[in-house]
């Protein structure tokens, strides 16, 4: 997986980093879940932030500092629609044959404006938070992973997320939506520079949309090649219908085995709408597959039109000779993806935007 170049970071959220940084970073944060006592501001327990060598472990992790930025980056994602997808819902929109197909667009896109107006979250369901976090080598995790998890029940406490996590035996909620998996974290060693950290927040109606086929499938008439995984997407798109609050976005992955797949195939709902795979046989599936499932006539919602999907993005894993597996990641309208650049000695943001290419 490549590292993301700095010129991709685009501003997309106006202010990331100063909503609440003054609470956040001018009072001592506790870690209740460990046990430990306040940290003191621009501290993390004692925690390093760097392990190449004793200097560098005893230098201080601005803990305070990183939850700020990170609760503004969930805020900003629970609150604001990417520009992209935003334009995409207006020129559909505007381009609606059906009326019943514009009134759910404009309604989607008034939704968009006034959760942003008022730093409200867009969809009552605040999904799942899923951080990718880019980071060079010799940055410890552990501190990084500890900002996530403090600023995500920052964030709830403050209403940009709702009490959304249930433990899976006894049913209960968990009112600060921090628990084992939750929030997801996944890393990764890059290149020199700042640590980069994408948030995805995925609603469970367009997760229990996502889905997984295993090629060959007679039941589709689909082989082990393009054709087949054509015939599982389009499947995956009419089977869904409205009920992942369509249009919807794709995240494609072809190969891997069957945890990999869902991996990469979610990763690929940070693309930016515009871009395109760089493989031309997957940008031309990619440019195929919107035009195939936009003529189904599912429309937004279900209810008919010619926005059934807003993107599709593919990529490819190694696979092994007896697997072939298609696997899907929908995404409701609310694409709710946001990325920051932060500069681990500070925290504090280096600069905003969006995932490329990979």
């Amino acid at each position: 997986m490549a590292s993301v170049p700095s010129d991709k970071f685009r501003p997309r959220c106006t202010g990331l980093a100063s909503s609440g940084e003054d609470e956040a970073r001018g009072a001592p944060v506790r870690d209740e879940r460990r046990g430990g006592s306040p940290a003191e501001p621009g501290q993390a327990n004692g925690s390093g932030l760097c392990g190449r060598n004793a200097g560098d472990r005893t230098s201080a992790f601005p803990l305070a500092n990183w939850v700020a930025t990170l609760v503004d980056l969930v805020r900003c994602a629970s609150t604001r629609l990417p520009d992209d997808v935003l334009a995409a819902l207006r020129t559909s929109s505007e381009a609606a044959e059906m009326p019943r197909a514009a009134t759910i667009l404009s309604a989607i896109c008034q939704n968009a404006d006034l959760a942003a107006r008022n730093a409200t979250p867009m969809c009552q369901d605040t999904g799942t938070l899923t951080f990718w976090v880019e980071h060079p080598a010799g940055i410890s995790q552990r501190p990084i992973a500890e900002a996530v998890r403090q600023a995500v029940a920052a964030a709830t406490a403050r209403g940009f997320l709702r009490q959304n996590t249930i433990l899976p035996v006894d049913g209960k909620s968990v009112a600060d939506n921090v628990a084992d998996g939750a929030p997801s974290i996944h890393f990764e060693e890059v290149d020199d520079g700042p640590v980069r950290i994408h948030l995805l927040l995925k609603g469970g109606g367009c997760e229990n949309m996502s889905t997984q086929y295993s090629l060959p499938d007679a039941s589709l008439s689909a082989g082990r090649d393009l054709a087949g995984v054509r015939a599982c997407v389009l499947h995956a798109v009419w089977r869904a219908q409205g009920m992942g609050c369509a249009p919807g976005i794709l995240g494609v992955c072809i190969g891997g085995d069957r945890a990999e797949g869902y991996v990469r195939a979610k990763r690929q709902l940070l693309r930016p709408l515009g871009d395109e795979s760089p493989d031309p046989l997957l940008a031309g599936l990619e440019h195929t597959l919107l035009q195939e499932a936009n003529s189904l006539g599912i429309g937004p919602m279900g209810l008919g039109g010619n926005t059934t999907l807003l993107g599709v993005k593919v990529a490819g894993a190694s696979r092994l000779p007896a697997s072939f597996f298609v696997t899907i990641a929908y995404s409701c309208w609310a694409c709710r993806r946001q990325s920051v650049a932060i500069d681990p000695a500070t925290g504090l943001v280096v600069e905003e935007g969006e995932v490329a290419n990979e």
